[in-house]
C-alpha cells in the first residue's frame, strides 16, 4: 500500500484508527492529535492531513469517555494557534518566491499558493478566519499573510479568533452529532461530505474567479 492509500484509508477511517490510538496510548492520543493538527496547520508542506474529519472524529469518542472534550478543545485550540503561527512567520521568512526555490519548491505547488494569495488580496484579514474551514487553503493561508508582511498583532487577532471557530464547531458537531445511530453507522459517508463541505467553498471561489477571467478575456 503507497502513501497516498495509507492517508486516505486513515482519512475514510479515522474513528477505527483513533479508537486504536487510544486504546494503545491513552493520554498520549492528546499529544499525537496536537501534532497532527500543528504539523497540518503549520508547515505548509503537509496541507493534505486530515483536520476538520479528525477534530469531528475524536469529538465523538468524547461521550464514550474515551477522550475528555475539555481538554481535547484545549490541546487543539493551542496547536491550531501555534502552527498558524509558524506558517506565518515561516512565509515572512521565505516570501511568495519559494515556489521557485530548488529544493522548496518541490513540496508547494504554485497554484495552490496562488489561489491562497488571490483569496487573501480577495477578502484580507477574513481569509485567516474562513480559511481555518478550508482544506489545503487553510495551509497555505498564514504563509502568505506572511509573506505579505501583514502586520502580527493584526495577524494573531484573526488566527486566534479563526482557530477558536475551527476547533470549536468541528467538536462541537462530532460530540452532539457524531454518536446519533444513522451517522454512527455511516460514519465513512459523513467523513466524505465534511471533506466535500469544506473543499465546496474553494471551489466555488475558484469558478467565479475563473467565469470572470474569461468574461474579461
Amino acid at each position: 500500500m503507497n502513501f497516498f492509500s495509507q492517508l486516505m484509508d486513515f482519512i475514510l477511517h479515522i474513528d477505527k484508527h483513533l479508537i486504536s490510538i487510544v486504546s494503545q496510548y491513552g493520554t498520549l492520543t492528546y499529544g499525537i492529535l496536537f501534532l497532527i493538527i500543528f504539523i497540518e496547520t503549520g508547515l505548509v508542506i503537509m496541507p493534505f492531513l486530515p483536520g476538520d474529519s479528525m477534530l469531528f472524529a475524536a469529538a465523538a469518542l468524547a461521550p464514550q469517555g474515551a477522550l475528555n472534550i475539555w481538554l481535547l478543545f484545549l490541546v487543539c485550540f493551542v496547536a491550531a494557534v501555534l502552527g498558524d503561527t509558524l506558517n506565518y512567520h515561516i512565509g515572512k521568512w521565505a516570501g511568495l518566491g519559494v515556489t521557485k526555490h530548488p529544493r522548496f519548491g518541490r513540496f508547494i505547488k504554485e497554484e495552490h499558493l496562488l489561489k491562497a494569495t488571490s483569496f487573501f488580496n480577495k477578502y484580507g484579514g477574513k481569509t485567516i478566519v474562513m480559511a481555518r474551514f478550508m482544506p489545503f487553503i487553510r495551509t497555505f493561508i498564514p504563509f502568505v499573510a506572511g509573506a505579505s508582511r501583514m502586520h502580527y498583532s493584526y495577524f494573531i487577532i484573526y488566527n486566534v479568533v479563526g482557530a477558536f471557530l475551527w476547533v470549536g464547531v468541528c467538536l462541537g458537531l462530532g460530540y452532539f452529532f457524531g454518536n446519533i445511530p444513522i451517522v454512527k453507522d455511516n460514519f465513512e459517508i459523513v467523513l466524505i461530505l465534511i471533506i466535500v463541505i469544506s473543499v465546496l467553498p474553494a471551489v466555488i471561489s475558484a469558478f467565479k474567479a475563473w467565469r470572470e477571467k474569461r468574461s474579461h478575456s
